[in-house]
């Protein structure tokens, strides 16, 4: 067996931007070193202008012109982090995959794949590019030893373009705090309020279903006060919610992770309209953040359309619930805080940030990659 001490991951930019895969590949590299003392090296497609990252980690860039100076690196193991448009502006980075090969060498591959391809309408570049994608993503898996991705809807089509490849299902995580919570901080929180949390398009899209649904919510869950958390400040949104005279609304742009998570744990329940594209399964929540977020710090999840049971390995999520024009459900007043903390600890068992670690470590260290 070996084990790896010093792992490559490849990202699309460097970690400490507010940026989602950013933010998972820095979490992810202080577990690997906290708990098995592997450090990273990040490499970013896009140029970075410091070599080292707060917590002195080190950063090089851009990926296509060091492609050569890797090939010889000190590193043991290679993680890529993949989103087709994060390497390329139509999201078809026919480059990538020969680097990858050259970079890896005999080190062993592992590919988080954050995104396999986009989905789009006949109107949009996406829809016509997508063979070209579909292309990449394959290629992509073919070198790896392993493919992570984060929903069963996602292992299934992966498993479908290479065959081959081991693929592994993994929900992503919070990057909003994973507080440690006792059933009583679950069981007494306000029932009547409420959070949205995310990036800016993610809010503007929730706060303007909720404000729709707010009027349907039943007794005796019916909205007094609502949270309003990340993304840049937005004018229409506070003009909205500063509007709203029939509940309480407070508004936190550019929060910490500090304050969210704070905020979020005295919130009994969030509103997540997270699927531009209505046709896609409930189950492809499991790929965000923001859902991630609600479940580590025990918020029952709330989205405007209903769909099938959400589960991981076999183990379900209470739920889903969902309020919609026609049709709600959600949980009995009796049943609120077993729901929230069975999703709590859901989450600390199949989605936190040290498990991941656990699954890459073992994966990056199964034995020397194949010739």
């Amino acid at each position: 067996m070996i084990h790896p001490e010093v792992i490559l991951q490849i990202v699309p930019r460097a970690p400490g931007n507010r940026d989602g895969v950013g933010d998972y590949s820095r979490q992810l590299a202080d577990w690997l070193e906290k708990k098995y003392g592997a450090k990273t090296i990040f490499i970013a497609a896009q140029a970075h202008l410091l070599g080292r990252l707060p917590g002195d980690l080190r950063v090089l860039s851009p990926l296509r012109q060091m492609v050569d100076q890797l090939k010889t690196s000190e590193a043991d193991a290679v993680i890529l982090h993949y989103v087709n448009y994060g390497y390329d502006r139509w999201g078809i980075p026919l480059w990538l995959p020969p680097a990858l090969a050259r970079i890896r060498g005999p080190r062993r591959l592992l590919t988080i794949f954050h995104e396999l391809y986009a989905i789009g309408s006949p109107c949009q570049s996406a829809f016509w590019l997508r063979p070209l994608q579909i292309r990449t993503a394959r290629r992509i898996a073919q070198i790896s030893d392993l493919g992570l991705v984060s929903s069963q809807a996602q292992g299934e089509e992966l498993a479908r373009l290479s065959p081959l490849t081991p693929v592994r299902i993994r929900p992503v995580f919070s990057n909003l705090g994973e507080p440690e919570l006792t059933a009583a901080k679950i069981e007494n929180r306000d029932p009547f309020r409420w959070v949205i949390c995310g990036g800016s398009e993610l809010i503007r899209r929730s706060v303007s279903s909720f404000l729709q649904a707010m009027e349907v919510i039943a007794a005796p869950y019916r909205p007094r006060e609502l949270w309003v958390i990340g993304g840049n400040h937005q004018g229409e949104v506070a003009r909205i919610l500063g509007g709203l005279k029939s509940i309480k609304t407070c508004y936190r742009s550019n929060v910490s992770v500090a304050e969210a998570s704070e905020i979020l744990a005295g919130c009994a329940f969030g509103w997540i309209d997270y699927f531009v594209q209505p046709y896609l399964p409930l189950s492809m929540i499991l790929k965000s953040s923001v859902f991630a977020a609600l479940c580590a710090h025990g918020v029952i999840s709330v989205f405007p359309r209903s769909g099938r049971v959400i589960e991981h390995e076999g183990a379900a999520l209470p739920g889903p619930f969902f309020v919609s024009h026609s049709e709600q459900s959600l949980p009995a007043e009796s049943e609120r805080a077993r729901v929230a903390q069975t999703i709590y600890s859901w989450y600390r068992l199949h989605a936190c940030s040290a498990g991941l670690a656990d699954l890459v470590w073992n994966a990056l260290s199964a034995g020397p990659a194949a010739d």
